[in-house]
């Protein structure tokens, strides 16, 4: 399968194997090597999220690794879905034979109402179609395609030739324990059956819950780990991160009483407890490059082009944080999420262009990003490498 303009196989940082740079460039990540390209619920930018078909388009465009997130049907099979609640995702609420399956449900601490995968077996969600969760995506195929199970993920990587890592989140682990349906000794027995057990396998193990990776890790698992570092917001008038539940700390942390937030984990002292159980950290990228928009004399964020709303494009990033070089001291390799072609989502100073983005984030040294359009974040990575000589 070809890959992607002047990279003749696939390069990964890490864990998979990697092409040498000519003439002796080493790059600013931990190892040296280009980073990686992680397709964020498969091609998530064009098709439903985390349908076989999306998972396909991934693999086609030439990922390095392809990230499920996993949950559990009622009857414990797990399959490839970023919530819980089936309302976000799929074609559920026009099935009404379901209809009288709809409730309000507590998802780390927040009240949700809409139908649950623990409330169905995998037959029944084999019914579903996946939708897109973007309006500005494609709609056309919405309710077209299957939600995947991450065996199918396994065997479709399985079956490519390719070289392809598979990026799982352990999701809600701690919801999944309370519904009686907890996920990580199954997806510990998944990998096993395929023969992935090994630190060298083409798998990495990510969640935002400290707890799951530690429990995974205590099981004797050597695979790949990576704590995932989230927030709730950017304030646009200064910068700054905000935190508000339920994206204000590990739920985990949550329930043990533990006060702090999120933004703990990336301070020298916060690294160097992830690195006793991880080996990476997946921050999202506005803990490494933030935005900062235009404050009008009505003490309001400006709507600086116009368009009649206020969002990241009315924005400038801002100078980058020592987060990547800190924790490339710490010994731990850096995945930032997510990044996306949409306009709205990009800073004015990327002149609407998201290669823009990837290279800033190349240059400064993270060893992969999470893309929804892999193929956009194949092609910076390729310009990237050839502006510097690799």
């Amino acid at each position: 399968m070809k890959h992607v303009q002047g990279l003749m196989m696939v390069c990964a940082a890490g864990a998979l194997s990697a092409c040498g740079g000519s003439d002796g460039v080493t790059l600013p990540t931990l190892d040296g090597k280009p980073a990686l390209v992680l397709a964020h619920r498969g091609a998530g930018g064009t098709l439903p999220e985390e349908t076989v078909e999306a998972y396909a388009r991934a693999i086609d465009q030439g990922a390095d690794a392809i990230e499920p997130d996993v949950i559990s049907t009622k009857d414990g099979v797990l399959i490839a879905r970023h919530d819980p609640n089936l309302a976000f995702s799929t074609d559920v609420a026009q099935h009404p034979e379901f209809a009288a399956r709809k409730r309000k449900l507590s998802v780390d601490g927040e009240l949700q109402e809409g139908w649950f995968a623990s409330d169905f077996t995998l037959a029944e969600i084999k019914t579903l179609g996946g939708i897109s969760t973007d309006a500005e995506r494609p709609q056309e195929f919405n309710g077209k395609y299957k939600i995947a199970t991450i065996q199918e993920v396994i065997d479709m990587i399985k079956k490519s030739g390719r070289n392809i890592a598979l990026y799982a989140e352990t999701k809600n682990p701690t919801f999944h324990r309370q519904q009686g349906l907890p996920l990580e000794d199954k997806l510990l027995a998944l990998l096993a059956a395929a023969g992935w057990t090994e630190r060298s396998a083409p798998v990495f193990l990510q969640s935002f819950e400290p707890g799951s990776l530690k429990y995974m890790r205590g099981k004797g698992s050597t695979l790949k780990m990576v704590q995932l570092i989230d927030a709730d917001d950017v304030d646009l008038k200064t910068g700054a991160l905000t935190f508000a539940a339920p994206y204000d700390r590990p739920y985990d942390w949550a329930q043990a009483g533990d006060q702090r937030l999120f933004s703990a984990m990336v301070t020298p002292a916060g690294l160097a407890e992830i690195k006793t159980y991880a080996d990476g950290i997946g921050p999202w990228k506005r803990y490494i490059v933030s935005v900062k928009g235009t404050v009008g004399a009505d003490g309001k964020v400006a709507d600086v082009n116009g368009d009649g709303k206020v969002n990241e494009a009315d924005t400038t990033s801002q100078p980058a944080s020592t987060l990547v070089a800190d924790a490339h001291k710490a010994g731990l390799f850096v995945h930032p999420y997510t990044f996306r072609n949409e306009q709205r989502r990009l800073a004015s100073d990327y002149k609407g262009d998201p290669k823009a983005e990837f290279k800033q984030f190349y240059a400064l040294g993270v060893d992969g990003v999470f893309a929804d359009f892999a193929d956009t974040a194949l092609a910076a990575r390729a310009e990237y490498l050839k502006e510097v000589g690799y």
